[in-house]
C-alpha cells in the first residue's frame, strides 16, 4: 500500500473501471472524477455511481479506500468539436486515418481539469485508462503525448503531478486478465454487468462481455478481448 492517494479518471467504463481498482488495490485514499462533454454515449455517466457502489458493496477493503467522485461539466468542450462521439454522425474512418470518434485534445483536457482537482484535493496521482496497444490510434492516448502534459502540468503547477496509465502496455485480453489478478471472478462479473464501452449508448443487448452494439469500435475492442482472454484461460 503506498502512502497518499489517487485520482481517477472514471468514465463508467471497463478501462477506467480497471484503473479503479487498480488505484483502489495500491493507494490508501482514491478519489473519483467524470466528466459530462455531451457525449453520445451520455449512458455511462449513469453507470458510474452503479459501479462505484457495487464495488463498495462487493470489496469491503476497497470500500474502505473509495472517497468522494467528482462530475465536471464540461459541455462547452464538447461543443466545439463535430465528432462521431458528440453527434448523431456516422461512425467511420475519415481521411486523416482517424475514426470519428476522436475528440480532438479529450484527454488533455480531462488531465488537465483532474490536476487542478488534484491540486485542491491533495492528490497529485492522476490515473487514466489510456492505452495505445489495442486502442482506435487516438494520437492523445500514447504515452508519449501523456508524458508530455505530465511535465507540463508540473512546471503549470510546481506539483509533481504523476499520470499513471496502468492499460499503456495491455492489450485488451490482458485488461481483462487484469481485471480478474485485481478483483476475481466477482469484479469480471461486475465490470460484464454495469460498466459501459459503447460508443451508441446501446445497453439494450446482453453479449457475453457486456452490454453495446457489438459493431462500434469500442465493442468490437472490448468483445475481441474477451474472447481472446477466455480462450487463454481455457488453453
Amino acid at each position: 500500500m503506498e502512502a497518499g492517494g489517487a485520482l481517477v479518471l472514471f468514465s463508467g467504463g471497463q478501462d477506467s473501471t480497471v484503473c479503479l481498482a487498480f488505484a483502489l488495490d495500491r493507494y490508501a485514499r482514491v478519489e473519483t472524477v467524470g466528466f459530462d462533454y455531451g457525449q453520445r454515449h451520455g449512458i455511462e455517466l449513469e453507470c458510474r455511481a452503479q459501479v462505484r457502489a457495487e464495488i463498495a458493496a462487493r470489496f469491503p477493503d476497497w470500500a474502505a479506500r473509495l472517497g468522494p467522485d467528482h462530475m465536471l461539466d464540461i459541455s462547452s468542450f464538447g461543443a466545439i468539436g463535430d465528432t462521431a462521439l458528440t453527434s448523431q454522425a456516422e461512425i467511420e474512418m475519415t481521411a486523416s486515418g482517424l475514426p470519428s470518434t476522436f475528440v480532438p485534445g479529450r484527454n488533455l483536457v480531462f488531465f488537465t481539469y483532474a490536476a487542478a482537482l488534484g491540486y485542491r484535493r491533495g492528490l497529485h496521482v492522476l490515473v487514466g485508462g489510456m492505452c495505445e496497444t489495442d486502442y482506435s490510434g487516438y494520437p492523445d492516448c500514447r504515452d508519449g503525448t501523456l508524458r508530455a502534459l505530465e511535465q507540463a502540468l508540473r512546471l503549470g503547477t510546481e506539483i509533481p503531478f504523476i499520470i499513471e496509465t496502468p492499460l499503456m502496455w495491455c492489450t485488451k485480453a490482458q485488461t481483462w486478465a487484469l481485471a480478474e489478478a485485481l478483483g476475481g471472478a466477482a469484479f469480471v462479473d461486475l465490470i460484464i454487468e454495469e460498466t459501459h464501452t459503447c460508443y451508441r449508448g446501446e445497453r439494450g443487448q446482453r453479449h457475453d462481455w457486456g452490454y453495446g452494439c457489438g459493431t462500434c469500435p469500442a465493442c468490437e475492442l472490448r468483445a475481441k478481448g474477451y474472447a481472446e482472454w477466455r480462450a487463454a484461460r481455457a488453453a
